[in-house]
């Protein structure tokens, strides 16, 4: 198989960002033409928060992808894809936090407290938050070998937010259940690093 060129890429980066724009777009129309029923507050933040997982599940898709198709150079759109997740998921929490609660941070931090499936989205959305400031060259040059062990908790992100998006929906279980089976797969493809994990703290339970 022909192996991508660096302009390909640098193409493909547009077209993220042109779709990433249209999407914004198109959740302004469905809000300008009163289109998003009978909650509109209710679907935009999932809109939001579902557009954020998407991006999220493609930033770990990228891997596996790029070893199975022998296409390295597609690595570098790990970091796009992830600041974009970051981006519609801080998007996400900014809505919640304006529209169903009126800016109240102490009334935020209760609603966490008290909702485990708004404790999960919360420990994501932090998890995010540290992997989207340490994706800066800089920073990631600094932390050396720390680095890949913070960005592995992307893991651990994918799979709150799914299941902080399970619990939030109220009925029709079948779309949340597709995002298990593509989180679940993606997470299956990082078997060797989980059993690697494994090992290691298994010798140390030895010691």
């Amino acid at each position: 198989m022909t192996k991508l060129l660096p302009a390909t890429i640098t193409s493909i980066k547009v077209i993220i960002h042109l779709i990433s724009i249209c999407t914004l777009a198109y959740l302004y129309l469905l809000i300008d033409s009163n289109r998003l029923g009978a909650d509109p507050v209710k679907e935009m933040i999932h809109f939001l928060g579902k557009t954020g997982l998407n991006y999220l599940l493609l930033t770990l898709a990228i891997t596996p992808i790029s070893k199975r198709f022998k296409q390295p150079l597609l690595g570098r759109l790990r970091r796009l894809l992830g600041l974009y997740s970051f981006a519609w998921v801080l998007l996400h929490l900014t809505a919640f936090l304006w529209l169903e609660l009126n800016w109240e941070v102490s009334l935020l931090i209760q609603e966490v407290i008290k909702r485990p499936y708004l404790t999960l989205g919360m420990i994501a959305w932090i998890i995010l938050l540290l992997l989207s400031i340490t994706s800066l060259t800089v920073i990631k040059r600094k932390m050396k070998q720390a680095w890949f062990t913070l960005h592995r908790w992307v893991y651990v992100a994918v799979l709150l937010a799914t299941i902080h998006y399970y619990w939030s929906v109220k009925s029709g279980l079948i779309e949340p259940t597709i995002y298990f089976v593509l989180c679940f797969i993606l997470l299956r493809e990082r078997s060797h690093y989980f059993k690697s994990l494994l090992n290691g703290l298994l010798k140390k339970c030895k010691k």
